[in-house]
């Protein structure tokens, strides 16, 4: 029961870092993902169930607040953190690489599907353009912000599974 709370605490706390004080700092519109940070992070820490279910929440957030359709980003977000949980066998705390390379692939997943379905389909085929001025530039945001808030996260994962 503590672990969802701390988890809920910290999907809310991502969501509203992201959507509000990260935008401060915003390179050309675009912020760091902290939600697929967390999602990505809790999958491939904990494993299937977990990732899906803190994407699904993350998705929710983002959903309610700034989708057009309910049930998009979190359909989104929960294949990301179940594709992340199926990793979790090859997990070990002190290494940092699975996680990064975990975290991009699911960035670049993230904006693929984001481009398709919103962007592709309503005729906009400007997928250079896309590419070069959202999906790089988030891409690195996000990483240099995994490498700042990764070890938090492991962090706490390990204090919660002591409890």
């Amino acid at each position: 029961m503590i672990r969802i709370i701390v988890e809920f605490i910290l999907i809310i706390a991502a969501f509203i870092l992201q959507s509000s004080v990260l935008t401060l700092v915003s390179l050309g519109g675009i912020v760091p993902n902290l939600l697929i940070i967390l999602t990505a992070s809790f999958g491939i820490m904990r494993g299937r169930k977990e990732g899906m279910s803190v994407g699904f929440v993350c998705g929710l957030c983002v959903d309610i607040f700034f989708g057009n359709f309910l049930g998009f980003y979190a359909l989104v977000y929960t294949f990301i953190g179940y594709l992340n949980g199926s990793f979790s066998s090859m997990f070990y705390p002190e290494d940092v690489k699975l996680p990064m390379i975990m975290i991009s692939a699911s960035e670049i997943i993230y904006c693929f599907i984001c481009y398709v379905f919103l962007f592709l389909l309503r005729g906009r085929l400007h997928i250079g353009y896309y590419i070069v001025h959202i999906i790089l530039p988030e891409i690195v945001y996000t990483i240099v912000a995994t490498i700042l808030l990764y070890r938090g996260i492991l962090f706490v994962n390990e204090k919660l599974e002591k409890l």
